[in-house]
Parts: structure tokens; C-alpha cells; sequence
């Protein structure tokens, strides 16, 4: 089983990317914006915590930007109802600290905002995955019989989501400011996908 991959990053589509080690081209499905939280090295060479599937039909091989999000995957596809394509759109929506934060929270709201996620389902995620999911470090903590996540705005929200997917404070402030009107109505996870296009170009 591959566990890990050192290379550069060859292209990239919409949920995959593909990662080239010594001239072998391995293609990863990866959860939203995990290419721009990787730190590459003078070469030009990041590394993806793997997880590798294997089907009758298929290897398939999901990649992380951080061991604590491959544990956040591998919890997650744990859970009844949830499979691999669902868990990675957490992980796009949530890195593994905010996802996290918003299990020890309770937070309905926000992990029914990520597609795919009723509130049965949601509801089955707390359930499930509490206590399952430790908190690193974080400048937001949960304080208990707290919200703040429901009471951040949804600039801060984006601007979270985007920092903690290793852009710098300018340029999420640049895409909030590129969205206009649409950070106050959009949904976050679409938010996240048009800053991360703002921001790519």
C-alpha cells in the first residue's frame, strides 16, 4: 500500500491532481484546495499523506496535505452513509481542525452546508465522530456553551476556510473583496470553490 508521495505536481483538474515521483505519473484524488495548503520544497516537490483504496476493479489513491487530514478521511469513511467521494467534500469544506471544531461544537449548520450532507446525516456525523476527532492547535478554539462559528460572518468564515488551506491574509482578502455581494448570500463551499478560481489565476 503507498502511503505517502514526494514529487511535483503535473496538473491538476477539478478534485484530482497528478503527482510526478522520478517520472512515474501517479493520479490522486484529493479534497478541494489541498494543492495550495502543500509546502514545497526548494525542487519544487510537495508531499501527500496517502490513503490507498483498493476496489475488485481499481486502485485508487486519495491524497492529504497533512496526516491529521488523512485520519480525518479515514474517520469519516467510517461512518454509515459516507464514502470516499463524501468525505473528501468535507475535507474541502472543513480541513481536519475545523471539522473538528464544528463536531465538538455541534455545528448542524455548518456540516449541512458542505454538498452532500443532509441534516440526517450531519446529525450521524456528530454523533459518530465525537471524541474520534482530536483538535490541534488553533486561533479559534471551542470554549464551551460557545458558538462562534455561528456567529461569524460569512467573510470571516470564507477568510478562515482560505487560510487554513495556506493562503496569506491578502490574497483571501483580495478574493473576498473580488466576490462583492456574493459572501453575504452564497453558500460557503461555493464560495470557497470561486475564490480558490479567483485565486489560481
Amino acid at each position: 500500500m503507498i502511503g505517502r508521495l514526494t514529487g511535483r505536481v503535473v496538473a491538476q483538474a477539478e478534485g484530482t491532481a497528478v503527482v510526478d515521483v522520478q517520472g512515474v505519473g501517479y493520479e490522486v484524488q484529493i479534497p478541494m484546495g489541498t494543492v495550495g495548503r502543500l509546502a514545497a520544497d526548494p525542487d519544487g516537490r510537495v508531499t501527500l499523506h496517502i490513503h490507498t483504496h483498493a476496489r475488485e476493479d481499481a486502485l485508487v489513491l486519495f491524497g492529504f496535505a497533512t496526516e491529521a487530514d488523512r485520519l480525518a478521511f479515514r474517520t469519516l469513511i467510517g461512518v454509515s452513509s459516507i464514502g470516499p467521494k463524501t468525505a473528501l467534500a468535507v475535507l474541502g469544506s472543513l480541513p481536519a481542525d475545523a471539522l473538528a471544531r464544528a463536531i465538538a461544537s455541534k455545528s448542524l449548520a455548518e456540516l449541512t452546508q458542505v454538498p452532500g450532507i443532509g441534516k440526517k446525516t450531519a446529525e450521524r456525523m456528530v454523533l459518530e465522530l465525537r471524541d474520534k476527532l482530536p483538535q490541534g492547535s488553533s486561533t479559534m478554539p471551542v470554549v464551551p456553551g460557545s458558538a462562534p462559528v455561528a456567529k461569524a460572518s460569512s467573510a470571516d468564515l470564507l477568510a478562515g476556510a482560505l487560510t487554513r488551506m495556506g493562503y496569506r491574509p491578502t490574497e483571501s482578502d483580495r478574493a473576498i473583496a473580488a466576490l462583492g455581494d456574493r459572501v453575504a448570500s452564497a453558500p460557503l463551499p461555493e464560495l470557497v470553490r470561486e475564490a480558490l478560481a479567483l485565486l489560481s489565476k
